[in-house]
């Protein structure tokens, strides 16, 4: 489950003295009505706290240190009211080590014609206040959001409520533990890459466990236990017999609720937020995880198929990043299947063997036990429904030997057409941007993995940001992406980020 800390975010002003204790005031009475107004919009999911005035290095870096060591502290939004000279910033900028944002706004919206005077203009001077500012963290090379307009527009304020939950994937990727079940699918490549150089670029723990310890949890879950989430599931989900024993169905059904609470409790026994299995690798498990793992995703934990930890990290930050938005449409891990290559109806079915996330499901969703040729087991149960429509996120973390890459595709999710009676699994059906054409050339310009963390809720403005604090390569195919500019982003990429 995700457990949601209290996150809040620090409002620091920047001024200086040069003006009397009365401009220093006001800009103090301004920053605080911005606080609450900010806070009272309901668009920001964090609050906003407001700290008093900035004017000396000393307090500057003693704030800013705060900051590091307060555990709720998510972030800092920093604005000039006045001028405030950047030298002073240094050293608090220097230590500093969590989200920054700037916010260039000034208290006043219209320019006041008739009565504006010099000491007007000396207190309101936040647009060159903030160019000095901004200068010293461009020259630091310090990464921050910046935000431009006044603070009362909803645009802006939608701008700093997206901004927060980028930061929280910020802060969180540093807690991500994921236990690997066995080892990746032998002889795949883009499931692979370097854990340790993960743990250093985004602080990810990566484990491996043998799946007959995972396997010896499950078999201690109780019966009693079991029965009471099987009965969970029939009244939760419809129950599709397609011809099978009442019980017999029923007794493969319990296989998944056995392995879901065991899963479970192994991970927070020990202290993990996503998981990774593989077909291959079952141990002394009767059934490959399905509805088990559809579960779990569904509760917060990330996944990824056939070892992919990276997508089960990237499953778990995105989790993360939309925890607690209103009416969210999900987050799941997907994979890319099979095509309609009919003009005008082109795109891609999304799907795995089980392992869907129930979050992104639209209407019905049933129980089916169905035989599956990889693992060798029992016919395992598992969630099956059609997704929602609508705009979502598609993104692929892949090693490239000498540096991470993300790869950050908009993508158009759809009904199908027809229904797939024989298809026993979840799908998701989406055509990518700009088209499927452009957009499957360039994911395969870019060596996009054939899994992707998905999300109905989050942008790709949002990715791009994290993966920019996290300091790593990320590309972008959307409604403006065209083959013959985005093959120069990859050339200007390999440039920049290669063998850094």
């Amino acid at each position: 489950m995700i457990a949601k800390r209290d996150y809040k975010f620090w409002f620091c002003t920047g001024s200086q003295d040069l003006y009397g204790d009365v401009c220093l005031s006001h800009v103090a009475e301004h920053s605080k009505i911005i606080v609450a107004k900010l806070n009272e919009s309901g668009i920001l999911p964090y609050e906003v706290i407001w700290k008093p005035t900035l004017i000396t290095s000393e307090l500057i870096r003693k704030t800013f240190n705060e900051a590091n060591n307060d555990d709720n502290c998510a972030g800092v939004i920093t604005w000039m009211h006045t001028f405030s000279p950047s030298k002073s910033w240094i050293m608090g900028l220097k230590e500093y080590r969590k989200p920054l944002l700037h916010l260039h706004t000034q208290f006043n919206e219209e320019i006041p014609y008739e009565t504006m005077d010099m000491d007007f203009m000396n207190e309101n001077q936040a647009a060159h206040g903030d160019r000095e500012y901004a200068h010293i963290v461009s020259r630091m090379g310090i990464e921050r959001k910046v935000v431009v307009g006044h603070w009362s527009d909803s645009d802006v304020v939608e701008k700093i409520a997206s901004w927060m939950r980028t930061a929280i994937g910020i802060v969180e990727s540093s807690h991500i533990r994921v236990m690997r079940v066995a080892d990746n699918m032998r002889n795949v490549a883009v499931t692979e890459g370097d854990k340790v150089e993960a743990q250093i670029k985004f602080g990810w723990e990566i484990d491996a466990y043998p799946v007959n310890e995972i396997a010896e949890a499950v078999a201690a879950v109780s019966v009693s236990d079991t029965n009471a989430l099987v009965d969970e599931y029939y009244e939760k989900y419809d129950i599709c017999l397609e011809g099978r024993d009442p019980e017999e169905f029923k007794r493969h059904v319990a296989v998944q609720a056995q392995i879901e609470l065991g899963f479970e409790r192994f991970l927070e026994e020990k202290n993990y937020q996503a998981i990774v299995t593989h077909f291959g690798d079952l141990g002394s498990l009767k059934q490959l995880p399905g509805l088990a793992i559809q579960r779990l995703m569904e509760k917060g934990y990330g996944f990824g198929a056939e070892g992919d930890w990276k997508v089960a990290a990237m499953v778990r930050l995105m989790k993360i990043m939309t925890e607690g938005i209103k009416d969210a449409k999900g987050t799941s891990m997907l994979e890319d299947y099979t095509y309609n290559l009919v003009k005008g109806k082109e795109g891609i079915i999304q799907a795995h063997m089980l392992e869907i996330c129930p979050s992104i499901a639209s209407g019905p969703i049933q129980i089916k036990c169905q035989p599956l040729s990889m693992g060798n087991r029992e016919d395992p149960a598992r969630l099956v429904f059609q997704s929602k429509e609508g705009k979502g996120v598609a993104t692929s973390l892949i090693d490239l030997g000498d540096r991470f890459r993300l790869i950050i595709q908009d993508v158009n999710c759809k009904k199908v057409e027809k229904p797939l009676p024989k298809l026993p699994t979840a799908i998701n059906f989406w055509t990518p941007e700009p088209d499927f054409y452009v957009g499957t050339e360039c994911w395969l310009l870019a060596g996009g993995a054939h899994h992707t963390a998905f999300s109905y809720d989050l942008t790709s403005e949002q990715m791009g940001d994290w993966a920019q604090a996290m300091g790593i390569e990320a590309v972008f195919i959307d409604k403006n992406t065209n083959v013959k500019d985005f093959r120069k982003d990859l050339m200007l990429g390999s440039v920049y980020y290669g063998r850094r």
